[in-house]
């Protein structure tokens, strides 16, 4: 807000501003052209050439032989023997004899009989005779 007062004060330097109405009545102007410029161009420049470097020579180097080391030598040490422990041999014990207990004898039982119970017999209803 500041500035858009600042910027209407400088410009206008006393100056009455032009109501709305007035500016629409303001014919269009013809919009200024403006000149093309031609665009500069760039001189072209050479590439520098970089004249070639010979390759540097390395000289072979020999490789250095490592004299051979004999292999030592281990001696054969003989296998241990393992002296045999005999079986130690146990007596023969004798088996425990069973006595044989004779089976008990249980003595036979006589089967129980059932009364025969003779079986109800329903007395005859003589028939009702329809009369007609």
């Amino acid at each position: 807000m500041i500035l858009l007062f600042v910027t209407l004060v400088s410009t206008g330097r006393g100056k009455r501003f032009a109501e709305a109405r007035n500016l629409l009545e303001i014919p269009d102007l013809p919009k200024p052209t403006l000149p093309e410029i031609p665009k500069p161009t760039l001189p072209v420049i050479p590439k520098p050439t970089l004249p070639e470097l010979p390759k540097p020579i390395i000289p072979e180097i020999p490789k250095p032989t490592l004299p051979e080391v004999p292999k030592p030598e281990v001696p054969e040490l003989p296998k241990p023997t393992i002296p045999e422990i005999p079986k130690p041999i146990l007596p023969e014990v004798p088996k425990p004899e069973v006595p044989v207990v004779p089976k008990p004898e249980v003595p036979e039982l006589p089967k129980p009989t059932i009364p025969e119970i003779p079986k109800p017999t329903l007395p005859e209803v003589p028939k009702p005779e329809v009369r007609s």
